[in-house]
């Protein structure tokens, strides 16, 4: 359950002995394959028959909205993080946004996040909770297949549980893009349909995995959390994208914090649309590194200058 004296802790995760993060095995998963490789192929195919210069601008409005609203401050900020309060209303909107990005219902994204969270921070966790391996390799990994741990954590739901919405919602994730192709068919025909669903899922998709690999193996980095197996790190090119999360270190130092791009100069519309609801009063409570204090085991690491030398997960500098 959520705990409000550890704002760092894996909130969902059942502290307990017995579960190890190493020994596994990486399965093929047939509805990953069909659901990400269906709208992959489709986007492939299709795209270029149906491309139209407002299927264009739908494309770039519904990725954003979907990563901003839904990924960023929906699903990772709020309900995994717990990172600020809202009212119930706002919670299930911006819950089923979160959805509607396309990767997996609400308590499918805890078990996938949580479980690698809790696995980073041990002294060694299975190389596809750590994007471990070549890039076509985790690519495959994490894209068309599952990893079977063979003592898996055990997880807790009971905060979820109680809003019947949330049990509908992990039932029903993918079919929430059926309405929405309905809605598109209808005022822009196939190529609203192609480039406003089967596009915007492929991307993120295709594109979460992307960051996620690059923020655990190269990049600049300010923080270090002792004992933990895996560091983090930025990448910078993906701020905006990403909406503030591909501030991974950041995130790895204050995983609580509603704040990710911490310095002025780092680009971060997660938090700034946090803070625009927060002056209309819509949440509150939020979280950032100045309520939370000092975490402890955190070391800050020298600045790196621009055209200094980045590190990577094995430790050498890369230029």
């Amino acid at each position: 359950m959520r705990s409000d004296e550890d704002p760092h802790g894996v909130n969902y995760l059942i502290d307990e002995d017995g579960p190890d993060p190493v020994p596994g095995h990486v399965r093929l998963d047939y509805p990953s394959i069909v659901w990400n490789g269906g709208m992959a192929a489709a986007t492939i195919i299709a795209g270029p028959f149906f491309f139209a210069p407002s299927a264009a601008a739908l494309f770039l409005a519904t990725t954003g909205a979907a990563l901003l609203l839904g990924h960023s401050v929906g699903y990772h900020r709020m309900m995994i993080h717990g990172s600020f309060k809202a009212p119930r209303w706002l919670t299930r909107t911006l819950v089923w946004l979160g959805a509607y990005v396309g990767m997996a219902g609400p308590y499918g994204i805890i078990r996938a996040h949580d479980t690698r969270d809790w696995a980073q921070r041990q002294p060694n966790c299975h190389p596809f909770l750590r994007h471990g391996t070549t890039m076509l390799r985790d690519a495959w990994w994490q894209i068309y297949c599952r990893l079977e741990l063979e003592r898996p954590p055990r997880f807790d739901f009971r905060e979820l549980d109680r809003d019947p919405f949330y049990r509908r919602l992990e039932a029903s994730w993918r079919w929430q893009q059926l309405p929405v192709a309905l809605l598109f068919y209808a005022i822009g025909g196939w190529a609203w349909v192609v480039w406003g669903v089967a596009a915007r899922i492929a991307v993120v998709n295709h594109g979460h995995w992307l960051v996620g690999h690059l923020a655990h193996n190269r990049g600049p980095q300010r923080w270090t959390i002792d004992a933990h197996g895996v560091q983090a790190f930025d990448v910078p090119w993906a701020a905006i994208p990403t909406m503030g999360e591909a501030w991974h270190n950041n995130h790895h130092a204050y995983p609580g914090s509603a704040r990710i791009g911490l310095d002025p100069c780092q680009s971060d519309w997660g938090y700034a649309f946090i803070r625009l609801c927060e002056r209309f009063g819509l949440v509150w409570d939020v979280r950032t590194p100045t309520t939370m204090g000092v975490r402890p085991g955190l070391t800050e690491v020298p600045r790196q200058e621009p055209g200094f030398a980045a590190h990577s997960r094995d430790g050498h500098a890369h230029t």
